[in-house]
Order: C-alpha cells, then structure tokens, then sequence
C-alpha cells in the first residue's frame, strides 16, 4: 500500500495550495473592496459583497469557494463602475 499513501500525501498537499490560493484571493478582494472607498460603502451592493466575502465564504466548501469569490469580484467590478458613473 506505499502507493496509496503516496496519493493521500499529494492530494493533501493539492488540497492545501488550492485552499491557500483561494485565502489570498479573498484577501486581495476585501483589499479592493475596501479601497473603493465611503461613496461604495453607502450601496447596498457593498453589504451584500462583505458578506460573500466572509460569512457566504467561510459556510461553503473548498469547491463553492472559488464561485462566491466570483460574485464577489463581479459585484465589486459593478459597485467600482457604480461610483464612479454618480
């Protein structure tokens, strides 16, 4: 059975890069966010993204993860193009 431990060992490790990639991600996100400054903090959308960003993030496993981090950018993208057209 060396094989199959040898299979767990990479697999944990490609769990662990994976899971550690979405973090930064999530970091660079909540950087952004935050960085759009009060006139996005007064849209409700702003709300709605800091959730996805931390409670909707931490509830969803590994492979959901990656699609809420994309509606996060998405509506970051909306609420950056949002303030700066008012």
């Amino acid at each position: 059975m060396p094989n199959r431990r040898a299979r767990t060992r990479t697999a944990a490790a490609s769990f662990r890069s994976r899971y550690d990639q979405l973090e930064r991600r999530r970091d660079e996100l909540i950087a952004r966010l935050s960085a759009l400054g009060e006139r996005a903090m007064s849209h409700p959308g702003h709300g709605r993204a800091r959730t996805l960003l931390n409670s909707t993030f931490r509830k969803a496993s590994l492979v959901q993860r990656a699609a809420v981090l994309q509606a996060a950018d998405w509506l970051i993208t909306v609420l950056d193009r949002a303030t700066t057209m008012l």
